[in-house]
């Protein structure tokens, strides 16, 4: 089937709202195969992909011991029953992740709720919040994505994910500033302590970095300070990773740049590599207080949940990334990258460039210091056409580099090369 046909099938069966299509057949590519950097589309052609699929392929796409251990899974055990009969992978899994988060951190034990998308962590993490506290609001950040589900939707700041629906939710999402610099970090601890004084606000959600919201680093304050608010006022301080988990900034997490224990994490993207599957670990202590021992119903599961393809998967991406030291990789490649990035220059353009490790965004804005946000989608459409997959971030005038942490060199050099001139010719 042709990368044509494929899309009138699209157009013709799927939600009109999902893939975007362009009439001219610029966008999108119809992808057929992957293997570590490279994606190749429905006509044979080969990209470099500076995304990781969403950041999902931190260690390079169809890693070989991810997809053995997949394979061998789904041939001994292709499915089990969930929070019924469990698997042994499960086990193994959330020994793990509690090995990875809270006894590194804190030497203490933590706990994991399995789910199969990004937002089911983040509704994982409210309902535990809930009932740990028993306060019903949460205070998120303008700017934060965590999700489209309806739980999850109400700290998602976006207006054009949440209007449309605005009736059906419950509004107990609570907006504040997400501060870059220290002195609007302190401005905004402050906000968020008056919300916590009312007594309602049961949790802080954040994200260390806001991936979709436009690659914006905070303050290294804001972290900090929210622990010290959030102990004085018995509130859970949530960190949303899903997206800047395992390596991806540098950190095998992104909270341990300002050395921040939260006491709930939301992981997922890059956790299996490619599997469905994603996880809420949090504080054993606060887990057991918040959660009943099942008595045989459990008050949240799936029917998917802790599926033991994707555990397996897990368990060997980070064995993967270990092994490989692809955390120590991103940092140093992230530095250059973001060297590589800082030497571009343009007379029509304002071009900032920020990012942490593996995680980057080049902001183009116009001479007047307006949002160039049609400039930066011809670009990476102009990339595209060059064989770099990118996209779009923030409201769309920040072109967004989350590659697979095995990209080289080499391979940085190529691609910010190809962006420079691409610059130039559109602009």
């Amino acid at each position: 089937m042709s990368a044509r046909d494929t899309l009138k099938l699209l157009r013709a069966y799927e939600s009109p709202n999902v893939t975007f299509i362009e009439e001219d057949g610029s966008w999108p590519i119809v992808w057929e195969r992957a293997r570590g950097m490279h994606v190749w589309d429905a006509n044979r052609k080969r990209y470099l992909d500076l995304t990781a699929a969403f950041g999902v392929c931190a260690a390079g796409h169809a890693n070989a011991r991810v997809v053995k251990a997949g394979q061998r899974q789904m041939s001994k055990l292709l499915h089990a029953m969930g929070d019924v009969h469990p698997h042994r992978l499960k086990g193994e899994l959330a020994r793990q992740l509690s090995a990875m988060t809270f006894e590194r951190w804190a030497k203490r034990r933590g706990r994991t709720i399995f789910c199969n998308s990004g937002f089911e962590a983040v509704e994982a993490a409210l309902k535990t919040a809930l009932l740990a506290t028993g306060r019903w609001k949460v205070i998120a950040f303008e700017g934060g994505y965590h999700g489209l589900g309806y739980g999850a939707l109400n700290t998602t700041h976006r207006e054009m994910f949440r209007t449309p629906f605005a009736r059906q939710l419950g509004k107990f999402g609570h907006f504040v500033t997400f501060p870059v610099t220290d002195k609007d970090a302190v401005e905004v601890t402050i906000a968020v302590e008056d919300a916590l004084r009312t007594g309602e606000v049961g949790a802080v959600l954040v994200e260390p970095v806001q991936g979709r919201g436009g690659v914006r680093i905070p303050s290294a304050e804001l972290l900090p300070m929210l622990r010290r608010v959030c102990d004085a006022h018995g509130a859970l301080l949530i960190v949303d990773e899903v997206y800047t988990g395992f390596g991806r900034t540098g950190r095998w997490f992104a909270c341990e740049h300002t050395q921040t224990v939260p006491d709930l994490i939301c992981l997922g993207k890059a956790l299996a590599g490619g599997f469905p599957i994603s996880a809420c670990v949090g504080d054993a202590a606060l887990i057991e207080r918040a959660w009943p021992i099942s008595e045989g119903e459990a008050m949240h599961t799936s029917t998917f949940l802790g599926h033991p393809v994707g555990c397996a998967m897990a368990l060997a991406q980070i064995a993967e990334i270990k092994h490989r030291r692809l955390v120590d990789l991103s940092a140093a490649s992230g530095k250059y990258l973001l060297q590589l990035l800082g030497e571009i220059k343009h007379r029509q353009l304002q071009c900032e460039v920020r990012g942490l490790g593996l995680m980057a965004g080049v902001e183009l804005r116009t001479a007047d210091g307006g949002p160039a946000t049609n400039t930066a989608l011809q670009v990476i459409k102009e990339m595209l056409k060059n064989g770099f997959i990118l996209l779009p971030e923030g409201g769309g005038n920040v072109i967004g580099f989350t590659p697979p942490l095995i990209i080289s060199r080499g391979q940085i050099k190529q691609a910010v090369g190809a962006l420079s001139r691409v610059l130039l010719k559109i602009a």
